[in-house]
């Protein structure tokens, strides 16, 4: 067997690999089994590679690459030990932006480094594909860093209104189409230039237009930016696994978002140009009414005397890591005898599966945990709910007012049931930037504090419940 057969032999085994890795992750009972193969087949792949590239480099290229590879796993076994699960949504647009960062880099190189046997139409064919492979690298590049940068409270999570933005995007898309055409033309660096700068540009816009609480489905659409980057690359270095993967991750990403968009009830073209997220002038984020304010032992009570419960967790619970005493909670509540349950929303924490994952790790059993459409309709009978942590998601203001930027987008029916317990540390509005009208119910009482302490101070107060009352002195026996 000759080094190349090996070598696309091994690529297959890879693809197979990165197949069973995202038919695992599709579920959180079999993530784990997911994530392995994922590990095995990019092993396999980088091996592969390797062995390839022995064949026609130095010994002091190949240790370039030994030093590269250990420098890459070095910083990415570090990230992956240090970051906490709420800044798993910056960390993975983060390396969005990497990923196109690389495909434009390949793009370039793929114009320096033109291979001296391509002639006539397979000439402007590589070409073509160095062009579009710098252009969706620099979109990725820019739009994941500008994600990143919102999701991580750098810059403001409002969305850019620049006069004519729609316009701005258009141009540039069709500014894309003819650089295009005349690159394959007649290249030459300038237009390679200009189309980069362009790229970047439109990446940045593009993101920076879109809001705070859509920006979870922004996350979901980079990834699929990223797998058409990776496929562009494979086509500039005629790597099939770079190509099969590639399509894999921009097909899945791109799937996923159009799932997001049916559960917010937004547009799918609408996310690709970058055109939702804007906040309505007709929006209003002022106090609506005066809220009510309830302490951890008055919940306590209130929560002993429930037969329901239904837990919402939204980011808050996330930063507050306060998902291992909601675990405890729910397991002291269903001891007791109450029917406890949590309902997810769809982009609850910023990625898809966050709260699943969370509390997963917090050992929820995996039966309670539902999500919202198989749960909304129980809320009108159900004795307490609480919202530890989430806005936008459980927000009224989504079913009610029509001016409301989030209009429109499902929510949780939380208001439905007879008591709302709302965590919090203020009375500031979400990520949206827009106020819910929840907290000012007549149903609705507002914890306020840490959401961990919050919850720790309440299994206290079910312990004191249930605590034997001592005898008043001097009583008969």
């Amino acid at each position: 067997m000759t080094t190349d057969t090996a070598a696309q032999a091994a690529y297959v085994v890879a693809a197979l690999l990165f197949i069973l890795s995202l038919a695992g992750l599709s579920q959180h009972k079999t993530s784990r089994s997911g994530v392995v193969w994922g590990i095995a087949g990019m092993v396999v792949a980088l091996a592969a590679t390797v062995g390839l590239a022995s064949r026609s480099i130095t010994t002091t290229g190949l240790v370039l690459i030994a030093v590269a590879t250990a420098l890459g796993a070095g910083i990415g076994l570090w990230r992956a030990r240090v970051v906490e699960m709420t800044g798993m949504p910056e960390l993975i647009a983060i390396m969005h932006s990497l990923v196109g960062l690389a495909a434009t880099f390949v793009g370039w190189n793929g114009y320096l480094d033109v291979d001296a046997e391509l002639s006539g139409s397979l000439l402007a064919i590589h070409h073509a594909e160095v062009f579009i492979g710098v252009f969706i690298g620099a979109v990725t590049f820019t739009g994941s860093v500008v994600a990143y940068l919102k999701l991580s409270a750098r810059i403001n999570s409002r969305p850019l209104t620049l006069p004519g933005k729609h316009v701005l995007n258009i141009g540039a898309l069709v500014a894309f189409v003819a650089l295009t055409a005349a690159f394959v033309a007649r290249p030459n660096m300038g237009l390679l230039i200009a189309v980069t700068v362009i790229a970047l540009a439109l990446g940045a816009h593009l993101v920076a237009s879109i809001g705070g609480g859509d920006m979870p489905v922004v996350v979901s659409m980079l990834n699929s930016y990223s797998g058409w980057a990776a496929a562009a690359s494979g086509f500039l270095l005629a790597n099939n696994l770079l190509i099969v993967t590639g399509a894999l991750v921009g097909s899945s990403g791109a799937y996923l978002s159009y799932i997001m968009c049916k559960a917010m009830n937004r547009s799918f073209i609408s996310v690709v140009a970058g055109g939702f997220g804007t906040p309505s002038a007709a929006a209003d984020e002022g106090e609506q009414g005066e809220h009510r304010e309830i302490n951890a032992e008055e919940t306590a009570e209130l929560l002993g005397n429930a037969t329901s419960v239904i837990i919402t967790p939204g980011y808050g619970m996330a930063v507050a890591q306060a998902q291992y005493p909601v675990a405890e909670l729910a397991r002291k509540l269903r001891e007791r005898g109450v029917e406890v349950r949590f309902g997810i929303h769809p982009v609850a924490g910023r990625l898809p599966g966050h709260m699943n994952v969370l509390l997963a790790e917090a050992n929820v059993p995996y039966d309670i945990v539902l999500e919202m459409d198989e749960i909304n309709d129980d809320f009108a009978a159900t004795s307490v709910v609480l919202v530890i942590g989430a806005n936008d998601t459980v927000n009224p203001a989504a079913t009610d007012n029509p001016s409301s930027p989030i209009a429109g987008m499902p929510v949780l029916h939380v208001w439905e049931s007879a008591n709302v317990i709302v965590f919090k540390r203020s009375m500031a509005a979400g990520y949206a930037g827009v106020q819910n009208p929840l907290f000012f119910r007549d149903n609705t009482q507002m914890l306020f504090g840490d959401a961990k302490q919050r919850v720790e101070d309440i299994l206290r107060g079910l312990d004191a419940l249930d605590a034997p009352v001592p005898e008043m002195a001097g009583s008969s026996r």
